[in-house]
C-alpha cells in the first residue's frame, strides 16, 4: 500500500476531518481514504476526447444552427 503526506492542511480542515471520522467511527486516515475513493470514484474516466464528447453531448453530438447569409461588402478603398 502506497502513503501520501498532506502539508500545510489547513487546521479547520484538519479539525473538520477528525469530527467526520467519529462521527463515522472510523480513524483521520480511513475516512480521508473514504473520502478520496468516493470523489475519484465519482469521476469516469475517459481514454479519449471522444468518449468525453459523448459524455457532454450524448451519442447523437451537438448540432449548430448555420449562420444566416451576411453581405459580403467591398473592401475600403486606401489609395483615395
Amino acid at each position: 500500500m502506497a502513503s501520501i503526506t498532506i502539508r500545510n492542511l489547513d487546521e479547520t480542515l484538519k479539525a473538520r476531518l477528525r469530527v467526520r471520522a467519529a462521527h463515522h467511527g472510523h480513524s483521520m486516515e480511513e475516512e480521508a481514504r473514504r473520502i478520496l475513493r468516493g470523489a475519484l470514484a465519482e469521476q469516469p474516466t475517459r481514454d479519449n476526447l471522444a468518449d468525453l464528447a459523448e459524455s457532454l453531448f450524448g451519442a447523437d453530438g451537438w448540432q449548430l444552427e448555420p449562420h444566416p447569409p451576411v453581405e459580403v461588402r467591398r473592401p475600403p478603398d486606401l489609395d483615395a
